[in-house]
């Protein structure tokens, strides 16, 4: 039964150092929690988020019958993640467009949008937001951090920037870093982006205009990543579209007209994508998503980037996820056992491709439960 959630916006006047070198300060966070901390502090799960999610993980809001969070599957009362046991978090990261500053924001030095002049971000720099918003609500110590696909990125940048801070970290469907495939898939749909006519620089806010053609490519293009060849065959195949005037072949041979129903398909997820998402925050999120490289301060040694984190894991990764396949998460798993690092390794046989981490597994949510149900409590 979904329950009635509100979101929350704390304010830090505080500058943030960045790691580009430079700082934001007078910015705000926005987050919803879940169920109560307990007398001792030691029952919250912090939950990273994901490309064009948010803070919303679960719950309805009041009065609006189509808002239940992007994880609702998993956390909530009686869900693998149990909000009548654990105090769970989900925050915005700076630089989205749901509630926490962003390009669309104003800029306090200067009182109009930051729009294309908003600093450059990475993951780490996420996370020590995160930390100072954790920090605010009194606590000293998560029991977890958990995320999927660049959600698991920052649970993994939690254990090495505060290490005696996180006693678990749940990563599913994530990596260490991108591989170049990864990184080429983000450069043409930024490009998709800075070349649409309405783009105008990232100031398009100044011009009344919204890239709207770019960011429908953009997500086109990342919706194709996200499924398996199995899932595009079983759920369009080569089916056309009812509308379609047949001919020879059962073709029209046009170069218009939308006639397949996978094209169908990713012109309703790239139509819809590009009226609520904002496109500087686009180019923001996937550039941080491509800096992220932890063992590169060690030569690309992850065994040795590795050595200082103090958690447990969890991690998850499934058969037909080529965006983030298993192999990746074996890398964090072989990196943590040579380090002799409490590791639990799931590898689940889905045909769902990368959103199988937002869907609804038996197998999955069985063994994200079974961790939780051992951690229950505060315990090790």
């Amino acid at each position: 039964m979904p329950f009635i959630v509100e979101p929350q916006t704390m304010h830090f006047a505080a500058p943030l150092a960045l790691q580009s070198g430079a700082a934001i300060a007078d910015y705000e966070l926005r987050y919803e929690t879940y169920g109560k901390l307990n007398a001792a502090r030691s029952n919250a799960v912090l939950v990273c988020h994901a490309l064009n999610a948010s803070h919303h993980v679960t719950g309805m809001y009041a009065g609006d019958d189509k808002s239940q969070g992007w994880w609702a599957n998993m956390i909530g009362p009686g869900k693998p993640v149990d909000t009548n046991r654990f105090f769970v978090i989900g925050v915005n990261n700076l630089g989205s467009c749901f509630g926490s500053t962003g390009p669309m924001s104003p800029n306090p030095a200067t009182g109009e949008v930051y729009g294309a002049d908003f600093p450059v971000l990475t993951v780490e720099d996420w996370v020590a937001a995160q930390a100072r918003l954790v920090e605010a609500l009194g606590i000293t110590q998560l029991a977890a951090v958990m995320g999927g696909s660049l959600g698991g990125m920052q649970a993994l940048s939690w254990t090495l920037q505060y290490p005696e801070r996180v006693r678990h970290a749940v990563g599913v469907a994530s990596a260490p870093n991108l591989s170049a495939e990864n990184i080429a898939f983000n450069e043409v749909a930024r490009r998709a982006i800075s070349t649409d006519p309405d783009f105008h620089g990232g100031d398009f806010y100044r011009h009344g205009v919204v890239p709207a053609r770019g960011l429908r490519i953009a997500r086109m293009l990342a919706h194709i990543t996200y499924l398996s060849d199995d899932v595009m065959s079983r759920r369009f195949g080569r089916e056309l579209r009812s509308a379609v005037a047949h001919s020879t072949n059962g073709y029209r041979f046009s170069t218009q007209d939308i006639e397949f129903q996978i094209e169908s398909y990713l012109r309703h997820q790239g139509d819809k994508f590009s009226t609520f998402f904002d496109a500087n925050t686009y180019l923001l999120i996937t550039r941080a998503l491509d800096y992220f490289d932890p063992a590169a301060a060690h030569g690309g040694d992850l065994t040795q980037t590795l050595a200082r984190t103090q958690a447990r894991f969890l991690l998850v990764s499934f058969s037909t996820d080529w965006r983030f396949p298993p192999a990746r998460s074996r890398e964090i798993v072989k990196a943590l056992l040579e380090n002799r690092r409490p590791v639990s390794y799931a590898e689940i046989d889905a045909p769902h491709g990368h959103d199988a981490f937002l869907l609804d597994d038996a197998r999955y949510l069985g063994v994200v439960r079974a961790y939780f149900d051992r951690i229950d409590g505060g315990g090790a």
